[in-house]
């Protein structure tokens, strides 16, 4: 949990505009409870949707965000609060626009989002090969839309067929996320 912890800490979250229309300030117990964090240290989930993400734009907190899924994945962080991490990333990296006050200011915030998740390619090959649960699917699609070495992602969707969901193994999603790719 101290990756987790530490990437919280670094976090202005009481200056961020949350999605709710307040502060983000609460976000960060949010993603605390997520990874596990608290009195009962059990992963519970919790929905961020429409305080970081919908599924029209990103807010604010979303790099934020995105970096704190990043620290869980390489944290010690439960499996179902691993699963509910990658969930996250996905909205991240597949969000279509950004909040008017943050386009206003010049941000593109699922851009921002990705090109931190591209710093974390490895975690994310890590939840593929460990084939620990359905996270290695959702990892792989995430991997579908950052990932700028395809020769690779088609060497691990080979490796990792018998494990990976239909649509990953088959290459059905691919045309579906390409339109997020770089």
């Amino acid at each position: 949990m101290q990756l987790v912890e530490m990437e919280l800490a670094r976090q202005d979250w009481k200056g961020m505009l949350c999605g709710c229309g307040g502060s983000a300030e609460h976000l960060a117990r949010d993603l605390l409870r997520l990874a596990g964090g608290g009195a009962l240290r059990e992963p519970s989930h919790v929905s961020l949707e429409e305080h970081v993400w919908s599924p029209a734009v990103l807010w604010e907190p979303a790099p934020a965000v995105t970096s704190v899924a990043l620290a869980a994945l390489a944290d010690d962080v439960a499996l179902a609060g691993r699963e509910w991490f990658l969930d996250l990333l996905q909205c991240m990296v597949a969000g279509g626009g950004t909040d008017g006050e943050s386009a206003r200011r010049g941000l593109d915030l699922p851009e921002l989002c990705r090109d931190i998740v591209v710093r974390g390619l490895w975690l994310l090959y890590g939840e593929v090969m460990s084939n620990r649960s359905s996270g290695a699917g959702i990892a792989f699609e995430i991997l579908m839309v950052v990932e700028p070495d395809r020769a690779r992602l088609q060497r691990v969707r080979e490796i990792a067929a018998a494990w990976l969901p239909a649509c990953c193994r088959t290459g059905l999603c691919d045309d579906d996320l390409r339109a997020l790719d770089r």
